[in-house]
């Protein structure tokens, strides 16, 4: 069963993402901790979802990160 992350998981991981990209391009102390906050914001919320669904959590992170970084096409 293909694993579809809800819009809310979406979102974090586009947070995080960005904030990713605001630390390579100002690796300031302040940078590194928004951006760590938006990943443990992530993690918290995959987990949670993972449990709810009774999937592997790294099968769930997985399937978030490929719909924010990979999205497929659409029809």
């Amino acid at each position: 069963m293909a694993i579809e992350p809800p819009d809310e998981l979406i979102e974090l991981q586009r947070a995080s993402d960005e904030a990713h990209e605001a630390v390579r391009a100002d690796p300031s102390p302040e940078a590194w901790a928004v951006w760590r906050d938006r990943a443990g914001e992530v993690q918290k919320a995959v987990t949670e979802y993972a449990k709810e669904i009774g999937e592997p959590r790294n099968k769930v992170e997985a399937a978030v990160k490929k719909a924010v970084r990979h999205p497929e096409p659409e029809a």
